[in-house]
């Protein structure tokens, strides 16, 4: 079967609903017991002053980042959930496509750009990358937090590559899953060698009762600021 970028956006239009729900009722529960702090404290490591939140969806980490005082701006693809955004929040928020970034004419620069399990095509996360580099003040940071490719692999090959979704663990009220775009660590790490960038951190955020990695997130520099 042949999978495309635009099929992502196709399923988060249908799902933006239950997907606000399922976060505002803290139905996931890695995002719950790990990862969703686990961004905020790499974030937090050095505090941006202005950070671009990259595939926002309906906003929970940029309210996050709002409360501890950093000015945030938003991008999200699906209306629905740029609209939950402003619905909830002060920030800045716009409804783009990552085809369309390039687009966008963006008055200011950032000190941190995040994406927050928000990179899942193979085109359009590609775009997002090379768009973040010129997006980044003198020594700005890309943080990048993703499904861990040792787990999330399973039993396929450990290669690069479009996967079926899958709505397994979420309600019933999840319809048509989204196709994702596998890579390997390898592969993300050509991915910012081609963008640009230098890995500077890798962090692997294990959940408490397995012991094992619940994601991993990327810390990057523009290759120009080292």
């Amino acid at each position: 079967m042949l999978f495309t970028d635009s099929e992502i956006i196709r399923s988060w239009h249908v799902n933006a609903a239950p997907w606000t729900k399922a976060i505002e009722r803290e139905e996931i529960e890695s995002r719950k017991l790990i990862t969703n702090q686990a961004i905020i404290n790499v974030i937090l490591e050095e505090p941006p002053l202005e950070l671009l939140d990259l595939g926002c969806g309906e906003g929970w980490l940029a309210r996050e980042l709002a409360s501890k005082g950093i000015n945030v701006f938003g991008i999200d693809a699906v209306p629905e959930l740029i609209e939950k955004c402003k619905q909830r929040g002060d920030a800045n928020f716009v409804v783009c496509t990552y085809e369309n970034l390039s687009l966008l004419k963006l008055d200011k620069k950032f000190d941190s750009i995040v994406c927050n399990f928000s990179l899942i095509g193979k085109e359009s996360s590609e775009l997002a990358v090379h768009f973040s580099l010129n997006q980044l003040k003198a020594n700005g940071r890309l943080i990048i937090q993703t499904l861990h490719p040792l787990i999330a692999c399973g039993d396929l090959a450990y290669m690069d590559g479009w996967r079926p979704g899958s709505w397994s663990g979420f309600s019933e009220d999840f319809k048509e899953p989204a196709p994702w775009y596998f890579r390997t660590i390898e592969g993300w790490c050509r991915l910012f060698e081609r963008s640009k960038f230098r890995l500077l951190s890798i962090y692997e955020p294990l959940h408490p009762r397995t012991q094992k990695p619940a994601s991993i997130i990327f810390e990057c520099v523009p290759e120009a600021d080292l």
